[in-house]
């Protein structure tokens, strides 16, 4: 894969794989699908992360054809009273078992302890995604409790340096 800056221009491609009837409802905490224009919002926000921490999420592409095959990377977060920085992915249906979440999750907590010089990740899913649940354990994270997240039950990890 190639990662690279979430840009504006991505936002067909992100809108497509956010809204996908298998990638949705581990995404969104809200029973209809998202619409193009929060989608948009989101893609907003994390392009603004960017420019004020340095870091965020990257759309991620396959080098022989530059199809985005998902989206992920560090970005910082706010659950249950807790700040911290969240790894995070999203790969898309089609490319699922290929081990890309495993390879976008290890590429973020390099950039995560190298770099940024970081000393603690977290990582959340719903407790039945038990394939994130998986990339998070060959990723190095431990789960550590369940938490409230957007008004739904979630398992939260952590990863220390």
């Amino acid at each position: 894969m190639v990662l690279a800056r979430l840009r504006p221009e991505d936002l067909d491609e992100l809108y497509a794989l956010q809204s996908h009837p298998a990638v949705m409802p581990m995404l969104w905490a809200r029973p209809e699908p998202p619409t193009r224009h929060q989608v948009a919002e989101q893609l907003k926000a994390k392009i603004e992360h960017w420019e004020r921490h340095g870091f965020g999420y990257w759309s991620a592409r396959a080098r022989a054809t530059g199809e985005m095959v998902g989206r992920g990377g560090v970005q910082h977060t706010y659950v249950e009273k807790l700040h911290g920085i969240e790894v995070g992915w999203a790969i898309t249906p089609a490319r699922w078992g290929q081990g890309l979440a495993t390879e976008l999750a290890r590429a973020a907590v390099e950039v995560a302890f190298g770099s940024l010089a970081l000393r603690e990740l977290v990582a959340l899913a719903l407790p039945e995604n038990v394939a994130s649940r998986r990339v998070m354990e060959k990723a190095g994270f431990a789960y550590e409790r369940d938490i409230e997240h957007y008004g739904l039950r979630h398992v939260l990890y952590r990863l220390r340096r």
